[in-house]
C-alpha cells in the first residue's frame, strides 16, 4: 500500500472528518454526523477555510483510479497560528483534533501529519508548536513524547 498523502481538507471530506472524530472513545466530544449536526460542522469548516491563520489537513489514501477520486480520509488535524506577546512576540501554532483512523494507527500517518504541521508552522514564523491531549489518551501521549513534545503545562477548559 502506498503511503497516504496530505492535502488541505475539502468540503467533500467533512463527513469523513466528523466520522473519524466520532471514533475517539477516550477524549472525544460526542461528535456525530447527522442532518441535525451537519450545519454546525459546515459553519465551523467554512470559518476555518476563511481564516488565513487556520488550516485543516487530511491524510488520504487513494482507493480509486483518478486524481482525487476515491480519496479515503485516514487522518485529520487542524492547526492555528496564534500571535502572542510572550516569547518576544513570537507566534505559536496550536495543533488540534489530531485523529488517525483506528485501523491505520501505528502506520506512520500520525508522524507524517505532525511533521507537516510543524513545517506549516515554521513556514509562517511560529516560534513553537503546542497541542493538547485528553489525559486518558496514554497511547497518544507516548506518541507525542516520541516526537519530541514535552508535557510542560497543565491545561484547563470550561464548557460554555
Amino acid at each position: 500500500m502506498n503511503p497516504p498523502s496530505l492535502r488541505p481538507a475539502r468540503a467533500a471530506d467533512l463527513e469523513a472528518i466528523v466520522r473519524l472524530h466520532a471514533t475517539d472513545t477516550l477524549g472525544g466530544h460526542g461528535d456525530v454526523w447527522s442532518e441535525e449536526t451537519r450545519p454546525g460542522y459546515e459553519a465551523a469548516f467554512a470559518a476555518i477555510l476563511d481564516s488565513a491563520d487556520n488550516a485543516l489537513f487530511v491524510a488520504v489514501e487513494n482507493a480509486g483510479e483518478g486524481k482525487g477520486e476515491g480519496d479515503e480520509v485516514v487522518g485529520v488535524f487542524q492547526i492555528t497560528l496564534i500571535p502572542c506577546i510572550p516569547a518576544r512576540g513570537g507566534a505559536r501554532a496550536r495543533i488540534e483534533g489530531v485523529q488517525v483512523r483506528p485501523d491505520r494507527r501505528s502506520a506512520g500517518i500520525g508522524a507524517l501529519m505532525m511533521a507537516h504541521a510543524e513545517d506549516w508552522a515554521r513556514e509562517r514564523g511560529a516560534a513553537f508548536v503546542e497541542l493538547g491531549s485528553n489525559k486518558l489518551r496514554a497511547d497518544a501521549h507516548r506518541f507525542y513524547r516520541r516526537l519530541g513534545y514535552a508535557q510542560s503545562h497543565e491545561g484547563f477548559k470550561k464548557r460554555l
